[in-house]
């Protein structure tokens, strides 16, 4: 009679997986090592020594010869915790204070000398969330109020400045929401959110779907016919550029809407970004699915081209918050360069003019990738 539960042939089915496993390290690295080395990398970038750094456009009063007295407690702020004046990428001063705090840790407030418009461009590329504005009345706090991040550094700033343990007794003394076109937070999420899903729909619609084909031996059927695999691999990309316009189309309109999204540039420049975008990601969604036809080990390789981009361009938060040594490197990845044009023609205007040299680099970056995965393309 057979028993219900057999341990010698469960022993011998359970280390035949094992040994299963063991055949394919390639699962194993993308499995328990790359979460590791992707935490190990946001770790650094979101912990280091408890610092929070927060920029802060500051207007000047230029038709008044005196200072304010606002004014002159950012002056006494420079005096006893700041560093010496430096410049910004754009050439404007900028003071940074740093002040310590055991609990929270160190909050550091880099205030940049600059004009009404130049500071309404760093709100609107998400590099500063709070405008200070000297006027007759002190000083005025322009900030979107649905923005989490900058109510933050309101309390913290005007508690810093009256010199008081709490804020100012009204929570909106002073203040004066923004409201110009594409400053909230909103207009920021909208452009990055179009550019991620390009980024989603190429690997994974692409890349898996192909991996996928060939681990099921549909791939090998092809080979029989008389179809040239730059046609087979340019048909693919082809259609997801067609799913990925009414994706975003529906997005946009959904956003129109519902938060009164617009876009303020050119629509041939968005046209053209946009399909350079698709082309780039398609290109790296073929190199990444050429070779493969195991599902796990591919979903490991999109995945580590998917994640380190999604956190890393400045989807959901201005990338500005990393480390100032990693911005050179995050400013040059396809997501970045993607949702950074997008989002001047959303949110500043852009033109063609503006947006030809990102679209001409993603270009690049899909060409050169679609004939790398057109070398290495295997159907079976």
């Amino acid at each position: 009679m057979n028993k219900w539960f057999q341990p010698i042939q469960m022993a011998h089915l359970v280390l035949a997986h094992f040994k299963e496993v063991r055949r394919q390290p390639a699962v194993i690295f993308w499995g328990i090592i790359f979460p590791i080395l992707i935490s190990l990398g946001l770790g650094l970038a979101f912990t280091r020594q408890a610092e929070v750094e927060r920029q802060v456009a500051v207007i000047a009063d230029e038709t008044k010869a005196e200072t304010h007295e606002a004014r002159s407690r950012i002056e006494v702020l420079l005096q006893a915790h700041g560093s010496p004046a430096s410049e910004t990428q754009a050439g404007m001063p900028q003071y940074k204070v740093t002040i310590e705090d055991e609990a929270l840790g160190r909050t550091r407030f880099v205030f940049i000398d600059t004009d009404w418009r130049h500071a309404i461009k760093l709100l609107k590329q998400g590099s500063i969330s709070l405008i200070l504005k000297e006027t007759d009345q002190g000083l005025k706090y322009h900030f979107d109020p649905l923005n989490p991040e900058a109510q933050l550094a309101y309390l913290k700033l005007s508690k810093l400045l009256s010199g008081q343990d709490t804020p100012p007794s009204s929570i909106s003394s002073g203040v004066e929401p923004l409201t110009v076109e594409g400053a909230r937070y909103i207009d920021f999420l909208i452009p990055g959110l179009i550019s991620m899903g390009v980024m989603m729909s190429c690997m994974w619609g692409i890349s898996y779907g192909m991996i996928e084909k060939r681990s099921k031996k549909m791939l090998r059927r092809m080979v029989a016919t008389p179809m040239r695999k730059s046609h087979f691999l340019m048909a693919l990309m082809v259609v997801r550029i067609v799913m990925n316009f009414i994706e975003a189309g529906i997005l946009f309109l959904f956003a129109a809407l519902v938060f009164d999204i617009s876009i303020q540039g050119s629509l041939f420049a968005l046209f053209v970004i946009f399909v350079a975008g698709n082309i780039a990601f398609g290109g790296i969604a073929i190199l990444t699915c050429s070779h493969t036809a195991n599902t796990e080990v591919g979903n490991g390789l999109i995945n580590a081209v998917v994640l380190p981009m999604s956190v890393l361009s400045g989807i959901f938060f201005s990338y500005h918050n990393f480390p100032d040594w990693s911005l050179p490197v995050i400013e040059k990845l396809p997501l970045t360069v993607l949702a950074d044009g997008i989002r001047r023609i959303f949110i500043q205007g852009a033109g063609v003019a503006e947006t030809a040299v990102p679209a001409m680099i993603l270009l690049a970056v899909g060409i050169c990738f679609f004939s790398a995965g057109l070398r290495v393309f295997k159907w079976h």
